[in-house]
């Protein structure tokens, strides 16, 4: 086992600990919820520009080979199309390779099936990119390896070769500076919940369109990983992680979590006077600010298949779902909108619910912060849910 691997297996336990004692904390939760950071002044209502993107499909897909396609296409035929969002641009699209570690086999399945981005959705989503128009499509994740991005994935038997034959596809590591020879700085435009601004590896900044392609899942200090939550993984490690002021740096991200044996490290754009140091509230807050600083344009979400309990096999609670469920394919072209619908999707009745409702139970509520910071709609009654039945698609996560 990696030296990475421990540190991050053994501060999940320590979160977990805390957690288990949560309860008794909760008891005036819905009054303390925002009572320590409200929402951004100038936001305090969601805007109506992103609820008239409110647009969720949800698509049947129960395998990962050809009908992947053909369903990502259904999904975005659905919401109105993406030819005009990708034609003549570069399209930036965050995958998820939680812990980076592809030799991991859980429950006799392999990890595109149960807690990272499967090679079968990227392939056909880089497919659909171009046959909309997009000019060129850049893969990007960072991860705790000192490889390129390119190196990795062919190492974990990515068919590498086939992305490159459908048209302009980089591969870029964003860990770090990467290929660049300086750090995009971009504010956060609600004025931040812990940031005021992020510094990113350029490849969010440089790009017209901004994708992310997630797992359905749960999280241990998030409640839900899906698009928004995908995006706390744009902080480069070299500024944001453990090993923090090293451009080789690969440890992860714990100082974001919980910064209390790491006072040392200096997060550019944190905010002055934030004083907790709990992660099941920073990190809910640091998702929205990810998110707003860097917006998502067009959210994905597999749940082809997936797995409950947590975001990989170091958690606790990991339990397989059966194969080939929840089986849907989830689109939006606004993150908050589809996150909520995939939350809903999971068996979770109220995606805006509080701290102490599952699967919220021991976290704040990132959805509910995104939409309090102006981000979009968490509402279900407000959001235009197209394709399969919502009530049809819910697989119960527990």
């Amino acid at each position: 086992m990696k030296t990475n691997e421990v540190s991050r297996r053994m501060f999940l336990r320590h979160s977990v600990s805390l957690a288990a004692g949560a309860p008794i904390l909760l008891r005036d939760a819905q009054t303390r919820l925002f009572a320590s950071a409200d929402p951004p002044a100038q936001t305090k209502t969601v805007a109506s520009a992103h609820r008239s993107d409110a647009k969720v499909a949800i698509v049947s897909c129960r395998s990962y080979g050809p009908e992947v396609r053909t369903a990502l296409d259904k999904s975005f035929d659905l919401i109105g199309g993406i030819s005009g969002l990708v034609k003549n641009k570069t399209v930036t699209v965050k995958v998820n390779l939680t812990g980076t570690d592809f030799s991991s086999v859980l429950w006799g399945r392999p990890v595109g099936e149960t807690f990272m981005t499967h090679y079968a959705t990227v392939l056909a989503l880089a497919s659909s990119l171009f046959a909309a128009g997009a000019r060129r499509v850049r893969l990007v994740e960072s991860t705790q390896s000192r490889s390129e991005l390119r190196g990795t994935l062919s190492m974990a038997d990515w068919d590498v070769n086939a992305l490159e034959a459908l048209g302009k596809v980089e591969f870029e590591n964003t860990r770090n500076l990467g290929t660049a020879k300086s750090y995009a700085h971009l504010p956060v435009p609600t004025g931040g919940y812990l940031f005021s601004s992020l510094d990113l590896n350029r490849a969010y900044d440089d790009t017209g369109v901004m994708v992310s392609l997630a797992k359905l899942k749960n999280h241990i200090t998030a409640g839900v990983t899906l698009s928004m939550k995908n995006l706390f993984g744009i902080t480069p490690n070299s500024l944001y992680g453990d090993e923090a002021g090293s451009e080789d740096a690969v440890a992860g991200r714990g100082v974001l979590h919980n910064p209390s044996e790491s006072r040392k490290i200096n997060l550019p754009g944190l905010k002055p006077g934030i004083a907790s140091n709990d992660p099941t509230w920073r990190v809910p807050r640091i998702t929205v600010d990810a998110c707003a600083a860097r917006p998502i344009h067009l959210a994905i979400i597999d749940g082809i298949m997936s797995m409950s309990g947590g975001e990989g096999p170091w958690c606790r609670e990991a339990a397989p779902l059966k194969p080939t469920t929840p089986g849907v394919l989830i689109v939006g072209l606004n993150p908050v909108s589809t996150d909520a619908v995939a939350t809903s999707v999971m068996g979770y009745d109220n995606p805006r619910a509080l701290r102490g409702t599952k699967p919220f139970a021991f976290c704040d509520n990132h959805l509910l912060l995104a939409e309090q910071a102006g981000l979009g709609t968490a509402r279900l009654e407000q959001i235009d849910v197209r394709g399969m039945e919502l009530a049809k698609a819910r697989y119960p996560y527990g």
